[in-house]
């Protein structure tokens, strides 16, 4: 390249609306993206309007369950997320679909990951229990 063609303006307005379009263009992919996330959390935020309830009570019985039998289930997912029409246009369609598709995966991971924290609450109780059977069993021996 020579000098003549370094110092060009047309070579300079090229450069700086290649830029300019570069910027508009991750301008653009930002926004849509955030718009998109937005109804994705909206749709996060309706199926987890109900929090989820403590435990029945602090303190257990050695043959009673901490589970209270009277409670109503908590319910994970809204039902107008359920009956909610799906759109006809087939892309969009397919995007709802591997939203919810998406939601049930993170429920079900959930729920894996909840029977394993409430099977090992359990067995660490059962494993107290021994040991303060065991305990005693050795204060009942000094004594």
């Amino acid at each position: 390249m020579t000098l003549d063609q370094r110092n060009s303006p047309k070579l300079l307005l090229g450069i700086t609306g290649g830029l300019v379009a570069i910027i508009v263009l991750f301008l653009a992919y930002q926004w849509f993206f955030a718009t998109s996330n937005e109804v994705l959390a909206e749709h996060e935020a309706t199926s987890l309007n109900t929090p989820a309830k403590p435990a029945a009570s602090a303190e257990v019985k050695p043959n009673e369950s901490p589970v209270a039998t009277d409670e109503k289930p908590i319910q994970l997912v809204d039902e107008k997320i359920l009956k909610a029409a799906v759109p006809e246009n087939e892309s969009l369609a397919k995007e709802e679909i591997a939203k919810l598709e998406d939601i049930q995966k993170q429920l079900n991971n959930q729920e894996a990951v909840l029977k394993a924290q409430h099977a090992d609450a359990n067995d660490l109780v059962a494993l107290k229990q021994e040991q303060i059977k065991l305990l005693e069993a050795q204060l009942a021996q000094k004594q």
